[in-house]
């Protein structure tokens, strides 16, 4: 009897073996089956070369979820170029700076996102209704000179500016590389042809891109939400028998907010493994969303920058709160302060070594800061145990993750400095049930402001989820005489008032 991963996988093999087989059970958009998706894909990579664009070239994407983000990801993946998905919460200038930065050579977006892009280049601009058409023109004849591409992931810099990540690209034919592709799958249990996936969250994200890939490579069709909501993510999971997922805690939260009735309407016995990344999940929710779905709850430490360790279901179990233990390829070391490796139990800066590195795009300085070595880290501290097994303690540096999406202080505070009545500020996260951080912002003024005045100040200018939701004014910031606001002294003084 064949062994289920004995056979050939990845997206390209089971297109070719398979064509007629779901690769998309339910989108926006209708379905879709590998043959037909792979056509998408084939007429894309015409089209972008008919457009000048060649391999090393990115094409960035502001496109909510449905089957426009994975068509272009899948070319890309097949002619050498980099897919660069964009926040769809993204402002104007956001758009604008990032498409700059990269150097992408097009960017294709949703028609509902046309008043954005008044300051994109109109010879970089594609509008989905246009590419509608476009399309047509080109075939779904597999391209010539097939080669391996990925993605270009931008988050927000802590210098306020944002930062690119580029890893090299995988080499060799493109079927081989989506097959070898399939080991990301293997180590979540996505067993082969045995899904459907459900794609809950931003499709953007890098951690949904990563994982509806995984998906796609080992014959699990999406079952794509046009926005995540938790009935009726329920009511999906019972009606397409989802096996497999990515999700946020944020959402898992959401989930068990539902009455208990309505949670015992569904049947969600076809649950297999669903992973969850993005921001630490807390011990109590976890356990609670496991005694209801069962131990199906994989964890995954990581970032856009390199995927880090795994925590088995039954291993969190044994370990709880552990982020798990470093995937096949991968070392993680704990460094004191001068780059030694510490013992087990002891916290330092966690650091990651995968063989491949990164690099964060023009910006060769900030790239040698997270590096030490081959070892890079991602800002966080933490400790192993004797078995190995990961535990974070804490961030290294500001970052917010509100509802599994990293935002960082320092852009916050540079758009709140140019207001007028603003004086001085610092934004800090705050613990909140829902969104696993809130933004808090202690704000001087110079003249009389509110926080509606604020709020509407920065909904102007960043992204929705980077808005503060929370408001302090004082009279004074304490500082160090070098001018470094003590944030964790104004943060801890907020929470013991909130618990009075």
């Amino acid at each position: 009897m064949q062994h289920p991963w004995d056979r050939r996988l990845g997206f390209w093999w089971i297109a070719e073996d398979h064509p007629d087989a779901p690769a998309i059970a339910a989108s926006p958009e209708g379905s879709f089956t590998y043959g037909e998706l792979a056509g998408r894909a084939h007429q894309l990579v015409h089209l972008f070369r008919a457009r000048g664009l060649t391999a090393g070239d990115s094409v960035a994407v502001l496109a909510d979820n449905g089957i426009t983000l994975p068509e272009v990801s899948l070319a890309c993946q097949q002619s050498g170029m980099r897919m660069l998905p964009l926040n769809t919460h993204s402002t104007a200038h956001e758009i604008a700076t990032i498409v700059e930065h990269s150097g992408a050579g097009l960017l294709i977006a949703g028609e509902r996102f046309a008043p954005l892009l008044g300051a994109v280049p109109p010879d970089l601009l594609l509008t989905t209704d246009i590419l509608a058409a476009a399309r047509a023109e080109h075939p779904t004849t597999v391209p010539s000179d097939r080669t391996p591409g990925g993605v270009f992931i931008y988050t927000s810099g802590t210098t306020g500016t944002p930062k690119g990540i580029k890893r090299p690209l995988p080499v060799g034919d493109v079927g081989e590389v989506a097959n070898a592709a399939t080991v990301f799958g293997r180590a979540f249990d996505f067993r082969p042809f045995e899904g459907p996936m459900l794609v809950s969250t931003g499709m953007f994200h890098t951690g949904s891109h990563s994982y509806y890939l995984g998906g796609l490579h080992v014959g699990h069709a999406l079952v794509i939400m046009e926005r995540f909501d938790p009935e009726h993510t329920l009511e999906l999971i019972e009606r397409h028998r989802v096996a497999s997922g990515y999700m946020v805690p944020t959402q898992f939260h959401r989930l068990l907010q539902l009455p208990a009735e309505v949670r015992a309407k569904y049947d969600v016995s076809s649950l297999h493994s669903i992973v969850h990344s993005a921001a630490p999940c807390p011990e109590p929710l976890k356990r609670r969303l496991m005694e209801w779905w069962g131990p199906v709850v994989w964890e995954t430490y990581g970032g856009s920058e390199g995927a880090a360790t795994v925590a088995k279901p039954h291993r969190w179990l044994e370990k709880p709160g552990t982020v798990g233990r470093a995937v096949r390829g991968v070392q993680v070391s704990i460094l004191g302060p001068d780059d030694q490796p510490l013992p087990p139990g002891e916290i330092g800066r966690v650091f990651i070594d995968n063989g491949v590195g990164f690099r964060y795009h023009g910006d060769e300085q900030q790239t040698a800061a997270v590096f030490s070595g081959s070892r890079f880290t991602l800002g966080d501290l933490g400790y192993l145990d004797d078995d190995g097994y990961l535990f974070i303690s804490g961030r290294a540096k500001d970052m917010i993750i509100t509802g599994g999406t990293n935002v960082y202080p320092a852009e916050i505070e540079a758009v709140l400095l140019e207001h007028p009545a603003v004086a001085d500020v610092g934004v800090v996260g705050v613990p909140d049930d829902d969104w696993g951080e809130s933004i808090l912002a202690f704000v001087q003024t110079r003249d009389t402001v509110t926080a509606e005045e604020l709020t509407g100040f920065c909904r102007a200018r960043l992204a929705s989820h980077k808005v503060p939701r929370r408001w302090v004014f004082r009279d004074d910031m304490p500082r160090t005489e070098a001018g470094k606001l003590y944030k964790l002294q104004l943060r801890d003084e907020y929470l013991a008032a909130v618990d009075r």
